[in-house]
């Protein structure tokens, strides 16, 4: 069985993460898997799966420029690849609409199967949009949705038999993060002491993501309580000024794109994830994972996984942020209780699930 995955880049996020945690898996279990990406830019998690050595990269632009993923050439470079594979899974847009284009280049020659990773995106309430969208979509044999709300909301939205909506929900190895050794302070940040307490986020910064809220939040914490900002991405600058303007220049840490995440959570006392909205959030799931209490915006693609696991609060309200922040690192059997239901809630999102699931679909396609 031959799958290509086609992706903007490997960079930080959700998606990104997914492929470069279950290609390995794929592999073992038989299934030739290659990536196929629309931009490279040196990223970590692409120079991991080259050194893993286990499947073809292929990669249109290796410039520096960003922008070069929207290149309608792209199409045609990715319609001669495609013609090797029965299957394509794609994800995110522009690959969404390229890879359509490309297919019918190529007369339809391969099954193309879309995930959809969020609760919505720009074109759906764009009534310019919306049409054209909606065309894309309708070539895509399958789409899968990493929750039922996902699915209901699209359900909705593409009102077609042509595409089937079906749910599997992302997944990721629980036990690697559980059992993670934490890092010294000392490592993670050569500014940081032993008795600081700390809090962090792991996510692209992107217009989807609200650091800012978690940055202005800790201007009501004690002096010794530090943020931790693992990620990057186009709003990174913005964050940093917020930062300056805010005076917690020795407070608040941008560590960047680290392939140690899983120790990262085990080091810090909470873990924090301020968005606007997700789809189903890996990162959550990560957070839960790793036996640390949970803090989330209270916000779609969210408050399904981390009711009643985790602690939500109100999205941008930094001041209840603070509150909650306080209380659990105070409370230490508060603390414990809301990580242990964290944990346990993780563990429906193993990712042996979501393999197995993936595996019967293309099957099915077959």
């Amino acid at each position: 069985m031959k799958v290509l995955h086609i992706i903007n880049s490997l960079g930080t996020g959700g998606a990104e993460k997914l492929l470069l945690d279950t290609i390995p898996i794929y592999r073992k279990r038989g299934i030739e898997m290659d990536v196929l990406l629309l931009w490279n830019n040196d990223h970590q998690f692409t120079k991991q799966l080259v050194e893993m050595n286990i499947c073809k990269i292929f990669i249109i632009n290796n410039s520096s420029n960003v922008r070069d993923i929207y290149n309608p050439i792209n199409i045609f470079k990715i319609s001669k690849i495609m013609r090797q594979y029965p299957i394509v899974h794609v994800h995110l847009f522009p690959a969404q609409y390229f890879a359509v284009i490309a297919n019918r280049l190529n007369n339809s020659s391969s099954k193309l199967i879309f995930t959809e990773h969020n609760t919505s995106n720009t074109r759906i309430s764009n009534k310019f949009l919306k049409p054209i969208d909606k065309f894309f979509y309708r070539d895509y044999k399958k789409l899968v949705c990493i929750s039922e709300e996902i699915r209901q909301i699209y359900g909705k939205y593409l009102k077609t038999n042509d595409t089937e909506l079906i749910v599997i929900s992302n997944g990721i190895d629980v036990e690697k993060y559980n059992k993670a050794n934490a890092l010294k302070r000392s490592y993670i940040h050569f500014e940081l002491q032993m008795d600081d307490k700390l809090i962090i986020q792991v996510s692209a910064f992107r217009p989807q993501k609200d650091q800012d809220t978690l940055i202005k939040c800790m201007v009501l914490l004690p002096g010794n309580y530090k943020l931790l900002l693992v990620g990057d991405g186009e709003r990174k600058m913005i964050l940093m000024k917020l930062v300056n303007e805010l005076g917690l220049e020795k407070r608040v840490f941008f560590l960047g794109q680290r392939m140690d995440v899983p120790q990262l959570l085990k080091s810090a006392d909470v873990v924090v994830l301020s968005s606007y909205y997700e789809g189903l959030s890996l990162a959550s799931v990560e957070g839960m994972a790793s036996g640390k209490p949970f803090i989330a915006s209270d916000v779609p693609g969210l408050q399904d996984i981390v009711k009643e696991a985790g602690i939500l609060f109100t999205r941008g309200n930094e001041e209840e942020l603070a509150v909650i922040i306080k209380r659990l690192i105070e409370d230490p059997a508060y603390a414990e209780l809301t990580a242990k239901k964290g944990y346990n809630r993780a563990m429906k999102y193993d990712i042996s699930t979501l393999i197995n699931k993936h595996i019967d679909m293309y099957a099915q396609l077959i």
